[in-house]
């Protein structure tokens, strides 16, 4: 049993072609298996395949009744046929289990085939459909499907449920020399040791920083705040946030210093000198870190909005800086939305929804609603043409402006809607003539648009005031 070849087998003994086949295998089960191969065998060839199969059949059997002898059975199982076929140097079977063996029955003769030798086979479980119907259906499971998410985005892995949390340095079992953590840099490299739940909270992503990084923050927020009379270093400071690449590490947490600045800014000191020069060189960085082109800013506007929507709408901001603040904060506005509404379709209806509120809410003081104006004009005509004319924001403004309340309301009305329609240059700066109908319907359209202080202004200049009132108003 240990040879690798099958033993030398003599030539089994077959009866002449003429003569009549006794054995188990018929021929004709070897001649339809030669049909179904489109290989035309003669009646003698069939006859000794039959008998060579035979043949085969006992040897496997007298095999297989070795193991089963060998195993102490009376029953032989698939088990020791396919221990004799391995025996046999024959592949063995495949789909027959020794756990659960087929039953085999034997079928009724057929009255049509009487010379037909019997025909056994495997035994299926009856399924009664009226039964399957009337039980409960089970759900099937929800199929195999994929979703995207980042991994990480320049460098920072998001704190979604699909990304692991990030473990602190402290506990990897590293020096945590260039920690770095959500408020900042550490200079020295060594910070207030926090709990583990705390950093979990306020630590969304664990970076570290070279030490080049950790004195370009420090030198860069030192020449920025306090401002001093001194400009070199403070334009020096801008010009290197406009221009040097490399500085996508430090994004964060120049945004976070801008956001903290411009809060501290306005709770504490908005009405004085210093607040507002404070917030002049915020509005600066804000305006130097769109203007550099290496940087990726998309994962951090959610945090640059707030503090220009605030220093814009700010009602209480200091008197010799608030034109000048609001100004920047509504450029620095439409170049955010110039670089990034194609990326992010519903970005301008937002801010434009925040300012339209802004604008005509009962309530606001004439600041927010000068910052409101000019935020408008920053983010396009159609801004300008839902909140000063659909909406009604040059009536509410002009009912202000009549009790002389804000000084830039209304030269910011006037600028928005000379962002509108621009003024028409010409030689006859004419007032517009109510005694003739056509300037008289202007005027009253102006009137129902504008309302009366705003119809008043605009009718001083004819050319302009006959422009504007060309307006589509939905």
């Amino acid at each position: 049993m240990s040879s690798q070849h099958p033993p030398a087998m003599s030539k089994p003994k077959t009866r002449s072609s003429q003569g009549s086949h006794t054995g188990i295998y018929k021929p004709d089960a070897v001649k339809d298996t030669a049909d179904s191969l489109s290989i035309p065998i003669s009646d003698s060839v069939a006859s000794a395949l039959a008998s060579d199969v035979e043949y085969r059949i006992h040897q496997v059997i007298e095999e297989a009744g070795r193991f089963m002898r060998h195993g102490r059975r009376t029953t032989m199982t698939t088990s020791d046929i396919d221990q004799a076929l391995r025996v046999l140097n024959i592949e063995p079977l495949y789909g027959h289990s020794s756990h659960n063996p087929p039953t085999f029955r034997r079928a009724l003769p057929f009255p049509q085939m009487p010379s037909a030798g019997p025909v056994y086979f495997v035994e299926d479980e009856e399924i009664d459909f009226d039964r399957v119907l009337r039980e409960e259906k089970i759900a099937l499971p929800k199929g195999v499907s994929w979703t995207a998410h980042w991994l990480a985005v320049e460098g920072v892995q998001p704190l979604i449920p699909e990304n692991p949390p990030a473990i602190p340095r402290e506990q990897d079992g590293e020096p945590g020399m260039n920690g770095m953590t959500g408020a900042g840099p550490h200079l020295n490299g060594v910070g207030a040791k926090k709990s583990v739940a705390s950093q979990q909270q306020q630590q969304l992503v664990k970076q570290v920083l070279s030490r080049e990084l950790q004195l370009y923050y420090a030198r860069l927020t030192s020449s920025l705040l306090p401002p001093s009379a001194d400009t070199t270093k403070r334009n020096a400071a801008l010009a290197s946030l406009r221009n040097d690449a490399g500085l996508q590490a430090l994004l964060p947490y120049l945004v976070r210093w801008v956001g903290e600045g411009v809060v501290n800014a306005l709770g504490e000191g908005s009405q004085s000198e210093s607040g507002g020069k404070v917030l002049e060189v915020l509005m600066d960085v804000i305006s130097a870190i769109l203007e550099n082109h290496t940087l990726f800013v998309e994962p951090y506007l959610h945090q640059i909005l707030p503090p220009i929507l605030s220093t814009l709408l700010y009602s209480s901001l200091p008197p010799s800086h608030a034109a000048l603040l609001r100004t920047s904060a509504a450029q620095t506005l439409s170049r955010l939305l110039t670089q990034h509404s194609t990326t992010y379709p519903s970005l301008s209806p937002r801010i434009m929804k925040t300012l339209l509120l802004a604008l005509v809410s009962p309530g606001k003081g004439a600041g927010t609603r000068e910052g409101a104006i000019r935020g408008l004009v920053g983010v396009g005509k159609e801004a300008v043409r839902k909140g000063l004319v659909e909406s009604g924001g040059a009536k509410v403004v002009g009912s202000e402006c009549e009790r002389g309340v804000g000084e830039g309301l209304e030269t910011a009305v006037l600028d928005a809607l000379r962002s509108l329609q621009p003024q028409v240059e010409s030689d006859m700066s004419d007032s517009l003539d109510q005694s003739n109908e056509a300037d008289a319907n202007v005027y009253n359209h102006l009137r129902d648009v504008l309302g009366d202080y705003f119809a008043e202004r605009v009718s001083t200049d004819a050319a302009w005031a006959r422009e504007l009132a060309n307006i589509p108003i939905s």
